[in-house]
């Protein structure tokens, strides 16, 4: 693959420059194929050069920090504007986190994830549910 697209590249100008040197007309075809090239050449380049950077960032120092893998956002659960909860691990302990627009709280160390219960919500049979309640209490 890498070798078709180079030798594309290495061919396309000599394409260009045979189909432009039929005349002094302006050839449509000649001026789509360079343009094509020079778009292909400079999206290589942009790809060998983020390669080859984020291969430098890696063997300098601090370079690994870019991506973590000791902190992981498990939810995060929107109260209100600029207001919410966050439950994060942190090295395998799980911290729920309360963040506003001002501050980052902590609220509680969960020292297992399988103690909290999981309640599955369901907007239209929450509200169905509660109704049904209601009418049967109510006598």
């Amino acid at each position: 693959m890498k070798g078709a697209a180079s030798a594309l590249l290495l061919f396309l100008p000599s394409i260009v420059s045979a189909a432009d040197s039929s005349g002094q007309e302006f050839s449509f075809l000649a001026s789509f194929l360079q343009m094509i090239a020079a778009l292909a050449l400079v999206v290589g380049l942009i790809l060998i050069i983020w390669h080859y950077s984020s291969k430098l960032m890696k063997g300098l120092p601090g370079g690994h920090q870019l991506i973590s893998k000791h902190i992981r956002l498990i939810e995060t659960r929107y109260l209100g504007p600029k207001k919410a909860l966050l439950l994060v691990e942190v090295e395998g302990e799980y911290l729920l986190l309360s963040s506003t627009d001002t501050s980052l709280t902590l609220i509680k160390q969960i020292d297992m994830l399988e103690e909290i219960d999981i309640i599955e919500e369901n907007p239209e049979q929450s509200r169905f549910a509660t109704l049904l309640t209601r009418l049967r209490q109510t006598p």
